[in-house]
């Protein structure tokens, strides 16, 4: 590392006594509470918690305990992810990766591969497929995974999560078979003679997925820790984890009262938890530090776009007959809607396809007045596909999409297959989201997408694949500019978790969370914001990476 360390005791946590640090040369930025753009070059920190910026030519203090010389690089506020699932993330880096195969035989090859590597695992797992970007352009088959391991239960799930891929002794372990029913919400894909492929679709997941032994709590401790960890390198200094159950409440609950957590994490609680209720009735949950947060739930409206499972009003262009699939009846979704709202919990609900969106933003604008909730600051989760007219409500409800840019540079080469060249036009419509009023929280859906927040800043801002296609962007009047993207991945994210008086910015009496850059992203072309390195990270004082 580039920074030299003037005088640096090992350690700089909180400690009994007040321990100032002050980092001088440093090319920092920071946007303010009013979405100003403020260049500083040093910034002082007692224990977690900033004490000043200074700009050029200002005068610095002379009683800090730690001087820092950031050796002339750039440092801006820690990255935000409004949307990602940290278990899942962990658990991947633990599992066989099959995200950028291009073949249904390579993502074969990729299972055989740790099988062989991994002879101790009951069940092979893994995720990460994506059928659109192979050749065939198919759903995968039990067949190939059989060709390569037939001994063991194979479950691999899409890059989405919202289908999965089996062999066939997992499809003969969940007694799936011709006249195995598809359940509400799922789908089993068949043959032209009734019997499954292999390939099952949201609900219909869970009959394969019951028959897997379920992760032990130690495995999940270190799967989360893995997972943040990982995700501290990339630069990102806070996540919102999208829907965790009970027994990861537990495990992060374990895991912050033992030291503070590698980064923060905003959690939402799953509406979808047998405890649900249960943990509604424990109310918030800070920990002392502020490195973990419980104040939300996570409903799930529809499934996703790839997969064919988002809820759309209209048929999928390219699968007449098909409208995708609802995950509640309507009575259902606003049960647990209101429930959440009736304990004083912000609501985040996933809805992709446009007649979730409406769905869900109906019941917002019913149950916000009827809970009186609106400064919960609800949110739809994706926002994905909209009509013109819900594009228009989410500023009149104060209801904040939380979107992920690159879905849209990741679905651009199926999307508009999905949905045709009108309904295209509210999708992925970041632009005329904010043109209303709306602000946008910005993430990565990881495991789905790459976790790195610079990729995601590269998609808000070019509309474009690390290939910089297509020319110009992909409806490029949708994009951002770099002082609104990097606003949607600190202060706006911050401001979607209730957050925004202690992170989103470099301000006396905020978090003193912040990284540091191998480039200015204020001075390179935009075509490059996707392969900026972080060099440090730092959360609440501490270095983490």
């Amino acid at each position: 590392m580039r920074i030299l360390a003037l005088i640096l005791i090992a350690g700089l946590g909180v400690t009994a006594n007040a321990d100032t640090t002050l980092i001088t040369n440093v090319n920092g930025y920071t946007l303010t509470s009013d979405y100003q753009l403020l260049q500083f070059e040093a910034i002082q920190f007692t224990d977690d918690t900033i004490d000043a910026i200074f700009g050029a030519g200002e005068e610095l203090p002379d009683d800090a305990n730690n001087i820092i010389d950031g050796g002339g690089q750039t440092m801006i506020p820690g990255l935000i992810d409004a949307h990602g699932h940290v278990l899942g993330y962990g658990l991947g880096l633990l599992r066989v990766n099959l995200v950028g195969t291009t073949t249904e035989e390579e993502a074969a090859q990729r299972v055989l591969e740790f099988a062989e590597a991994n002879p101790e695992l009951e069940w092979i797992q893994g995720r990460g497929w994506n059928q659109v970007l192979w050749d065939s352009n198919e759903f995968p088959s039990a067949a190939s995974l059989d060709a390569v391991v037939s001994d063991r239960p194979v479950w691999l799930t899409r890059v989405d999560g919202h289908a999965a891929w089996a062999n066939s002794l997992a499809l003969e372990l969940a007694r799936i078979d011709a006249n195995t029913e598809d359940p509400v919400g799922g789908q089993i894909i068949r043959d032209a003679n009734g019997a499954a492929t292999g390939t099952l679709i949201d609900t219909a997941m869970g009959y394969v997925r019951d028959q897997i032994p379920d992760t032990s709590f130690e495995e999940e401790k270190v799967a989360l820790m893995a997972a943040m960890e990982s995700l501290a390198t990339y630069g990102m200094t806070s996540a919102h984890d999208a829907g965790i159950g009970s027994s990861t409440v537990r495990a992060y609950k374990e895991l912050v009262a033992e030291a503070p957590l590698p980064i923060r994490v905003y959690a939402m609680l799953s509406a979808g938890d047998p405890l649900y209720q249960d943990r509604l009735d424990e109310g918030f949950f800070y920990s002392d530090d502020r490195t973990f947060a419980i104040e939300s739930v996570k409903v799930v409206a529809d499934g996703a776009l790839g997969s064919r499972g988002a809820a759309l009003i209209e048929d999928y262009s390219d699968d007449p007959g098909n409208r995708g699939l609802l995950r509640y009846n309507d009575e259902r979704l606003e049960f647990l809607m209101r429930a959440a709202m009736n304990s004083g919990f912000q609501v985040n609900t996933h809805a992709i396809g446009d007649d979730a969106n409406m769905k869900v933003l109906d019941n917002y604008e019913r149950l916000i007045n009827e809970t009186n909730s609106r400064d919960r600051r609800h949110r739809v989760e994706h926002a994905q596909i909209l009509r013109y007219e819900d594009i228009l409500r989410f500023a009149e409800l104060g209801v904040i999409p939380s979107m992920q840019a690159t879905h849209a540079t990741s679905d651009k080469n199926m999307a508009e297959d999905r949905i045709g060249p009108v309904r295209i036009q509210g999708a992925y419509a970041w632009r005329k989201l904010m043109n209303s009023g709306a602000r946008i929280a910005n993430g990565s859906d990881f495991p789905v997408e790459h976790p790195n927040p610079f990729y995601g800043l590269h998609a808000s801002v070019t509309r474009q694949g690390q290939d910089n296609e297509p020319d110009g962007g992909w409806y490029p009047e949708e994009a951002m500019t770099l002082q609104e993207a990097l606003a949607s991945f600190t202060i706006d994210a911050a401001y979607a978790a209730h957050q925004e008086d202690i992170l989103g910015t470099l301000e006396a009496g905020k978090k003193a969370d912040f990284i540091f850059l191998d480039r200015d992203i204020f001075a390179i072309d935009p075509s490059e914001l996707w392969q900026v390195g972080v060099e440090q990270t730092w959360v609440g004082g501490r270095r983490v990476h």
